[in-house]
């Protein structure tokens, strides 16, 4: 889905559940929850899980499509020298686009953030729509009575992805530190040295 589609998509979606939330028998409070909290959540949830895809897919493809490439760049045999010069650079800079892509890929995780969006984003609105119909854990006599549920269960999912996220970015940190850390000497070389 491209940028205006997403866009749209988006739109859609926020103008439906507006809709739906206003038709609600609740109070000002309940309903400035819906739309503030859950919905704002849920359309960020949505916007972030389909940018971290089509990033994950364009660094997948260039990793793929490159990866095939080089070995038969690398297997052509050209007896002119100009020409020969040329495919050693063409082919010098897909390796190090692939080299790129797939190191980008690696650090920023946007498969992995992808992922974690588009599942949050899926129980948050499966939760919504499970209150709307008062179905499920919601099932009660009405929006009103249901709503201390969804509520806490909104905010148990939003929690979640927070510790998700603090956990990935703690491995990413802890990983970006240790290759960035020179190596080091025992204790047994480091008193050898010293003597």
């Amino acid at each position: 889905m491209d940028d205006v589609n997403e866009t749209n998509h988006l739109r859609q979606m926020k103008k439906q559940f507006d809709q739906i939330i206003d038709s609600l028998a609740l109070g000002d409070l309940q309903k400035r929850f819906l739309h503030d909290r859950w919905l704002d959540q849920l359309l960020w949830f949505e916007s972030k899980a389909g940018a971290n895809q089509r990033r994950y897919y364009v660094l997948r493809l260039v990793t793929i499509v490159g990866g095939v490439v080089v070995p038969a760049l690398i297997s052509l045999n050209v007896r002119q020298k100009d020409v020969a010069e040329t495919l050693l650079w063409v082919t010098f800079g897909v390796s190090l686009g692939v080299a790129i892509a797939a190191s980008l890929d690696g650090f920023f995780g946007f498969g992995e953030r992808w992922r974690t969006f588009r599942r949050t984003a899926e129980l948050l609105k499966a939760d919504g729509w499970q209150y709307f119909e008062l179905s499920g854990p919601y099932a009660a006599a009405d929006h009103a009575a249901a709503f201390p549920v969804f509520a806490a269960h909104v905010e148990t999912v939003i929690q979640q992805d927070l510790r998700a996220f603090i956990t990935q970015a703690g491995r990413v940190a802890r990983t970006t530190q240790t290759q960035a850390e020179p190596p080091t000497q025992s204790r047994g070389a480091q008193d050898h040295r010293s003597s």
